[in-house]
């Protein structure tokens, strides 16, 4: 997949980066009065509520696995639409600043790619009949 410009250009200077989530943050939160007591924790508060967020949803989904089957998860396809629907809700955010603070979240943190990719592979898993956590 090819990185837009912007994409690149943010991955490329890290305090740009930061500076374009803070944007971000402003006009999707603090302008809004959405998700106030969100958009003022610390970076590292944010990441550990997206981190605990984002591991809450997926130990939701392998009890719905365990308990109900793969009918359940196509329900509930679409992981990251998911979890971003969830972390507006929760953070009181329109979905796109959820999505953006995800996006900057995994972006950052290698650890989220690995933890989606392994509940995906034990989705694919199912028709094999071996299903654990």
């Amino acid at each position: 997949m090819q990185e837009t410009l912007l994409s690149q250009a943010l991955f490329e200077d890290p305090q740009l980066n930061d500076r374009f989530i803070e944007m971000v943050e402003k006009i999707h939160m603090k302008d809004r009065m959405m998700g106030v007591q969100f958009s003022i924790k610390s970076r590292e508060a944010k990441d550990r509520y997206i981190d605990a967020n984002m591991k809450n949803v997926i130990s939701e989904l392998s009890f719905d696995i365990k308990q109900y089957g793969t009918e359940i998860i196509l329900r509930k396809l679409l992981l990251l639409s998911l979890i971003t629907v969830q972390l507006a809700q929760n953070i009181g955010v329109d979905h796109h600043a959820a999505t953006e603070e995800l996006y900057y979240f995994m972006k950052k943190n290698k650890d989220s790619d690995t933890l989606i990719h392994e509940f995906i592979n034990k989705i694919s898993k199912i028709n094999k009949g071996s299903f654990h956590d």
